[in-house]
């Protein structure tokens, strides 16, 4: 017994359409509604139908240019050496593929969602970058209806059937937390980033638990906007408390942050790392050219971007390594870290 194969005709069938609406909704081109496209994919899917291969899918789209959209203040961001090295490492495989990147700054997912819809029905990009997940975020089912190919950068949780490549921060946040203790910390804070995004989430609950494992004395953690200003102000308000009830080591979510805590503990007559250590995240330039250098969890920022981007190149293909984490961050310790000294008040 023989079972007939699926053809484009049952699809349209299906979806009470002609073949020629079935080609335009897979090709992403004008002329038809959101509610019959989105019947059309239903019905192939209920089928269990796909184009030939996924470049029929791409038909007239640019796979020459890879888009990122990143919701950040263009302020920040240029200051962020973190997204520096990433777009970096990014664009030096789309060098090798003559490939463009095209890079917007967003004010919301929500207007990231309709601006990735744009490039893809006007056939602007060959597939997208993703980052800055959330819980629940609107850009998985909008990407997967699309059928734009995409890699996001986050944690599996977080970014449902897309493929995904993350670093484990849970695991690096209790190794940085884990190492401090180690050293004698008994009561240590973490100045985190954005309480929305889902990495800041899965740091936060690591931060937490490792504290009870350990029984810390004190663990104390503060949601900002990762800029200078925010870690700044957060490294003030935990260090104006009087020993014993001050932190004597600090977690900051970015390398930002840890070089104005460096300065806030300076401006009040705090010795790092005698009175206080201080740990960053993203190792960069910046931890290295402070005095004293700045203790950090390292990874390669650069080599992540392209990895990243290769991903993507697998997927509009599909021939790539599919979802995977990259290497932990490793903790590099410098200058600002160090036993706790004997209080001072």
């Amino acid at each position: 017994m023989t079972t007939s194969r699926v053809t484009i005709k049952d699809v349209a069938a299906r979806a009470g359409v002609s073949k020629g609406a079935v080609s335009l909704a897979f090709n992403h081109r004008p002329g038809l509604s959101e509610a019959t496209r989105d019947r059309i994919f239903r019905a192939a899917r209920e089928l269990g139908w796909e184009p030939s291969l996924t470049a029929r899918s791409l038909a007239g789209s640019r796979v020459d240019v890879v888009g990122l959209a990143i919701c950040r203040p263009a302020r920040l961001l240029g200051l962020e050496p973190f997204y520096m090295e990433f777009v970096s490492g990014v664009e030096s495989v789309l060098a090798e593929r003559s490939c463009s990147l095209l890079l917007r700054l967003v004010r919301s997912v929500d207007e990231e969602v309709g601006l990735l819809q744009s490039w893809w029905r006007g056939r602007q990009i060959g597939g997208s970058i993703l980052v800055d997940f959330r819980a629940d975020d609107p850009r998985v089912a909008s990407v997967e209806r699309l059928g734009m190919p995409a890699v996001a950068v986050g944690h599996p949780s977080l970014t449902g059937e897309l493929t995904s490549v993350w670093t484990d921060d849970a695991t690096a946040v209790t190794e940085a937390v884990r190492y401090l203790a180690a050293l004698g910390h008994r009561r240590i804070a973490r100045v985190g980033g954005a309480a929305a995004l889902g990495h800041t989430a899965i740091r936060t609950a690591a931060f937490d638990e490792a504290a009870r494992e350990l029984d810390l004395a004190g663990a104390w953690q503060v949601a900002t906007d990762f800029s200078g200003d925010a870690g700044a102000r957060a490294t003030r308000s935990l260090l104006t408390a009087a020993p014993p009830d001050r932190p004597t080591a600090l977690v900051y979510d970015n390398d930002i942050m840890a070089v104005a805590g460096l300065s806030v503990a300076a401006e009040m007559g705090l010795r790092v790392p005698d009175d206080v250590s201080l740990l960053a995240w993203d190792d960069s330039q910046l931890c290295r050219l402070t005095h004293p250098t700045l203790s950090a969890m390292s990874h390669d920022v650069h080599g992540f971007g392209a990895d990243v981007a290769r991903t993507l190149f697998g997927v509009i293909t599909g021939d790539g390594p599919g979802s995977h984490p990259v290497p932990t961050p490793q903790l590099t310790p410098r200058g600002s870290t160090a036993p706790p000294g004997p209080p001072r008040g």
